[in-house]
């Protein structure tokens, strides 16, 4: 489980082709990451094949490719968010993401407000209706809180030091970016169908 707080920025460095799917080498500090650990890659929860004082490899498959960003655009020079899964005990200062990606929106504007920015993101209708004002939602991997949602797109507005310690730096309209919407909305909606019928034979 992660947290959506960014503890630094990488760069893919390298990226080969595998038989299925894709190797990247992302350099970054790796802390006290550890070959086979988990590692939030913009919001996509992956796997370190290897480590090394310079960085790390992950490898992305093709249900991830098809599920993310990754596929879209220029993998290689790339900035990525990272942030390690949060430790049993630790602060929960941003809200629960999974790591799981649930798709991929488009950013429409990057639009400055003071020192932060108010940023809009197109999102399709399979996403938008899990996303409500004043909820939370990863932005590849980034825990921010939408403050307004309209029929194909949100916006949330991002600080100053979000804004300078994350790859939102370097966004433009136009790019792609992952979206992973709250999980507890997903579980409403599971639970919904069930409880309504219940409700439906009870007053039969």
């Amino acid at each position: 489980m992660f947290t959506g707080i960014v503890e630094q920025v990488g760069r893919i460095a390298t990226v080969a082709d595998l038989p299925a799917g894709i190797r990247v080498g992302i350099a970054a500090a790796p802390g006290d990451l550890a070959p086979g650990g988990s590692i939030a890659v913009n919001g996509c929860c992956l796997t370190a094949v290897t480590v090394s004082p310079e960085g790390f490899l992950a490898e992305l498959t093709p249900e991830t490719l098809a599920r993310t960003a990754f596929s879209k655009g220029t993998l290689l020079g790339r900035d990525v968010n990272l942030e390690r899964p949060l430790r049993a005990g630790g602060r929960l200062d941003g809200h629960i993401v999974q790591g799981h990606v649930d798709g991929t929106g488009t950013i429409g504007a990057l639009r400055p407000q003071g020192g932060g920015a108010e940023l809009e993101v197109e999102v399709g209708e399979e996403l938008a209706r899990y996303i409500v004002a004043k909820g939370s939602i990863a932005v590849d991997g980034i825990s921010l809180t939408v403050v307004a949602r309209l029929e194909h797109r949100f916006t949330v507005a991002v600080i100053p030091y979000t804004l300078e310690n994350t790859n939102l730096k370097a966004a433009r309209a136009g790019d792609a970016v992952n979206l992973e919407v709250d999980i507890l909305a997903k579980y409403v909606e599971a639970l919904l169908p069930p409880r309504a019928e219940e409700g439906r034979r009870n007053t039969r």
